[in-house]
């Protein structure tokens, strides 16, 4: 017996000390110890799964499992997981974000469950992990009516908490109330930077391939694409299509050297534009002006006719090699903001709806519930829907620091819970989701979120188009464009280069025989995406490759040689023009004296000169060279297009005069009086002789 009880002394002695040294109140508790801090910040709790996601009835079992690691440094005793909770709901979606937004655990729900709402751990090894389950039912929890709830599961060490997670619950039951089943959009953007300069098949990088393979970018929102339901509404630049069509036929890179890297045709390409074709066969597939231009920079630089020729080829590119339902009159600009010169821009390019953040349309006032995406803008073309998307549910679709595929879903179940639960909301409103336009998704974070949108009660997946402004829409501030708006666009400095290059570019499409858009138009519409506004290095240097490729094709045209001569004072010179394209052209030729003291053309052309493919075309050219004046002259030839046009450069030409003078023309005239007096005497003395003789014979014929 006092062996047994020696015994049980010793082991309560041991049990006991742990919770001695680190009792609150306790001598140890009180004296600041860094190991002490330093093991309280080196816990982690996680949670794995909430089931159910919002429970229906008061006596539903949640069952909520994670895992609890320790990287204290040191083995660890006396853990314990705990669900902690508040019965009070959540009054608006402000007080959810500062909820979220704390992480304290000092402030952590007040409420600590009993029962299987706690669990002990075993001692705990430094760097190992264990695994908890806990449970509770609403009626447990204070859980009364529909709403959002605050909980929490934190890790304690002696009832000391150590770390914790938050997450949200929303009880559901089927209550008399009937809430209003709000619309819900979602928009998905496929969208990336330019990797072509020309569209010769070389490519400026090879990052394209590997967002298309693996785990990259665009391999994971095809896979997204595959499960996605027909509602969800897809934006696609149609450069993108374009630049993995070419991979797919086989492509060059150019290296940093300057020199080009042959690839073989991509597989993984085909296979891209194969699956997103057969998976959204069904979908509503929107297509951005080519390139994704920067709509604003453009409006404000002047470039106005680049947005509707982006939009044209855009809708031609994405249908050709997308889906032949394509659309085009939706916009999404870029970071979700644009200004009335852009707006009337995108207009008149028969632009009837674009996708805004919501910082750039704001309510007319202040509101403490969430406002229906839809508005109305006007236009210079007339009114256009303005669709808002919801910044909280939108980014819920991006991954984030810290956060899971379940929190996120915790979280947009309980948002969309409290949208349809706000005071006053009789109607149906609706509501739009847009994640970052040039995002990185997981494909099983937003495959579960578009999933639950599809199950919860209060929500109606739609397509974008579809959501129109209604008797639920909120009077709209107007469209707010900041000064850092402005800083962000494509500068002034950056696209003066590109406005030039696509002038010219446009004239080499003018003098062709069969009237066709540039080829050049894709090219120069890539210099104009937004993608370049954080990198305009590397759009600097695509745009020299494409300016040297408009300057050599414009230098396929030229006027040969580079002197002639004007026989006499009077006559006509041959200026020739060689095609060395392929297709035949036609254009005009001006020719202008640049010493019309010495020179005057006389020359005016009706009709267009027509050169085939590979040949030279001439034409004749009236001069006239001032009198008593020999030796040369120049004049100057410009290439023009059927609408006046320069096409290339001018041209100066020698032109040496051989005319004669005045004194000459006399001299020569003189000597031709002579020479004629001679004749004519000539002639007169044979005839004299002619009559002597004739008289002699006759007088020889009467003697006889």
């Amino acid at each position: 017996m006092i062996r047994k009880a020696t015994l049980l002394a010793a082991l309560s002695a041991a049990l006991l000390a742990p919770l001695v040294a680190v009792t609150p109140g306790s001598a140890a508790a009180k004296q600041p110890n860094a190991a002490v801090t330093a093991q309280r910040q080196g816990y982690a709790v996680t949670i794995s799964s909430i089931t159910p996601e919002a429970p229906r009835n008061l006596t539903d079992e949640i069952k909520i499992t994670g895992t609890v690691r320790n990287d204290s440094g040191a083995d660890a005793a006396g853990l314990q997981v705990r669900l902690r909770y508040s019965n009070q709901k959540f009054t608006d979606r402000a007080a959810m974000t500062a909820y979220q937004n704390d992480q304290s655990t000092t402030t952590l729900p007040e409420n600590v469950s009993t029962r299987n709402s706690f669990m002990n751990l075993p001692p705990l090894a430094a760097g190992g992990t264990a695994q908890w389950t806990i449970t509770a039912t609403p009626v447990q929890l204070g859980l009364r009516e529909f709403g959002v709830y605050k909980i929490a599961v934190d890790v304690a060490q002696y009832s000391v908490p150590q770390a914790a997670q938050r997450t949200f619950l929303t009880y559901a039951p089927a209550t008399p109330q009937k809430l209003p089943r709000n619309k819900i959009a979602i928009a998905l953007p496929v969208i990336d930077q330019p990797h072509r300069s020309t569209d010769d098949g070389a490519f400026v990088d090879d990052k394209l391939s590997q967002a298309l393979t693996g785990r990259g970018r665009l391999a994971d929102l095809a896979r997204i694409a595959q499960s996605a339901p027909a509602t969800v509404t897809w934006v696609f630049d149609p450069a993108l299509l374009d630049d993995v069509n070419a991979m797919s036929k086989g492509y060059s890179v150019r290296t940093k050297d300057g020199k080009e890297e042959k690839k073989p045709a991509s597989a993984e390409a085909g296979q891209w534009l194969t699956t997103m074709r057969s998976a959204l066969a069904a979908s509503p597939v929107v297509a951005t002006p080519y390139a994704d231009p920067d709509v604003a920079a453009l409006a404000h630089q002047g470039l106005d006719t680049q947005t509707g020729r982006a939009i044209e080829l855009g809708g031609q590119t994405a249908r050709t090699l997308l889906n032949p339902n394509v659309k085009t009159n939706i916009n999404w600009p870029a970071d979700g903001v644009l200004d009335p010169d852009a707006l009337d821009l995108l207009s008149v390019s028969d632009v009837d709806t674009v996708l805004l953040n919501s910082t750039n349309l704001p309510p007319q006032q202040t509101l403490t519930t969430t406002p229906d995406a839809a508005a109305t803008l006007d236009s210079v073309n007339g009114p256009v829907t303005a669709l808002v998307a919801d910044a909280e549910l939108s980014r819920l679709f991006e991954p984030g620091g810290g956060t899971s595929t379940l929190l996120s879903t915790q979280r947009f179940i309980a948002e969309t819970a409290m949208i349809a639960a706000e005071p006053g909301q009789t109607l149906p409103r609706s509501l739009v989701v847009a994640p970052s336009r040039r995002w990185n998704p997981s494909p099983t974070l937003v495959t579960a979120l578009i999933k639950t949108a599809g199950k919860l009660p209060w929500l109606q997946p739609v397509k974008l188009e579809t959501i129109k402004p209604g008797k639920a829409s909120v009077p709209r501030a107007g469209l707010t464009y900041t000064e850092q708006d402005r800083k962000e666009e494509l500068s002034r400095k950056y696209l003066d280069p590109v406005k030039d290059t696509w002038a010219k570019s446009q004239l080499t499409s003018l003098i062709m025989e069969q009237k066709t858009q540039s080829r050049f138009d894709a090219a120069v519409l890539r210099l104009t995406s937004s993608a370049w506004r954080n990198s305009t290095r590397a759009g600097r240097s695509v745009a020299g490759a494409v300016e040297k490729a408009v300057d050599d094709r414009l230098a396929e045209i030229k006027i040969t040689g580079s002197s002639r001569t004007l026989a006499g004072s009077n006559g006509v010179v041959p200026i020739s023009v060689k095609n060395e394209l392929s297709d035949s052209i036609q254009l005009y030729i001006e020719v202008k004296s640049d010493n019309p003291e010495l020179l005057t053309v006389n020359f005016a052309q009706t009709e267009p000169l027509l050169i085939p493919g590979g040949q030279s075309g001439t034409v004749q050219v009236q001069m006239i060279a001032a009198p008593d004046t020999s030796g040369d002259a120049t004049v100057t030839v410009q290439l023009k297009t059927a609408d006046g046009q320069p096409y290339g450069k001018p041209q100066r030409l020698t032109i040496h005069t051989t005319g004669y003078t005045g004194i000459a023309l006399v001299i020569v005239g003189a000597a031709l009086t002579v020479m004629l007096a001679a004749v004519v005497t000539r002639l007169l003395r044979r005839r004299s002789q002619r009559k002597l003789a004739r008289s002699a014979k006759n007088r020889e014929s009467e003697t006889v």
